[in-house]
């Protein structure tokens, strides 16, 4: 008997420490009409120290609300707070009804290049940040799973020169910005990440795309698939047309 009790106890802890939850980080550089290469958006939503009414924080499609007010997939279960002085609002999400945890953060308009420096080192798998919620422990940074970048594609107004370390452990990322593909290509690749979307075209990126694609990743889709619920999405919000919306969306490099 005591055996079989010793059997089962190594079997639980064997679980307790290969099952791990999935966490994801999602970096929005907030719209900004002064210092961001954009066609400008109405005032009240373009100001990039403002996340509260920001077009991809704020409004009515952005990220934060989006998720909060406009889906029951997921939960919003803590607002963090954050030495970054760049980083003006952090929230922590849960999934309804998976163990699966996304960590978003709002970025000034103005530190789009930092966001988007930021994002390329996390995906290399550096930077790892804990983050502490009821007694749990996360390590998200370059522990996370997956990594997102939303927002304006800053790579077509300046360029970044991160410096990437040698790792075995291949990040997901999505990059949800105009022309992504064309412009973080080579960063993806030196990063080790594995791209399972990113855009060909202009674009807005606006949280229904990440909210359609994460449908899929939550599941362990392909990325063929997921670029195929992004594109879904993309034709609801934005009625492009159904082939247009799939020729914007890809996987792989």
């Amino acid at each position: 008997m005591k055996l079989i009790l010793l059997s089962i106890s190594l079997i639980l802890f064997s679980c307790s420490l290969f099952s791990q939850d999935k966490l994801i980080h999602v970096f929005v550089a907030l719209c900004d009409n002064d210092s961001q290469g954009i066609v400008p958006v109405p005032k009240s939503i373009g100001d990039g120290t403002k996340p509260n009414s920001n077009l991809y924080w704020g409004a009515g499609y952005g990220m934060r609300h989006f998720f909060d007010k406009k889906t029951t997939d997921w939960v919003l279960v803590a607002e963090l707070e954050s030495n970054n002085p760049m980083i003006l609002d952090r929230i922590l999400f849960k999934h309804k009804t998976k163990d699966i945890y996304l960590l978003a953060e709002a970025y000034n308009g103005w530190n789009i290049r930092e966001c988007t420096e930021n994002f390329l080192l996390n995906s290399n798998g550096q930077k790892p940040e804990k983050i502490i919620y009821k007694d749990q422990e996360f390590e998200f940074g370059g522990g996370a799973d997956l990594f997102v970048y939303i927002g304006h594609n800053g790579l077509m107004d300046f360029d970044v020169n991160p410096k990437f370390k040698e790792t075995k452990i291949q990040k997901d990322v999505m990059i949800l910005g105009c022309y992504s593909k064309s412009y973080f290509k080579e960063h993806v690749k030196n990063a080790n990440a594995n791209p399972i979307l990113w855009t060909t075209h202009l674009m807005a990126p606006e949280a229904y795309v990440l909210h359609g694609a994460l449908n899929g990743y939550v599941i362990n889709e392909t990325g063929i698939q997921i670029d195929e619920r992004a594109a879904q999405a993309y034709n609801t919000y934005q009625k492009c047309g159904i082939k247009g919306a799939q020729g914007l969306f890809t996987s792989g490099f």
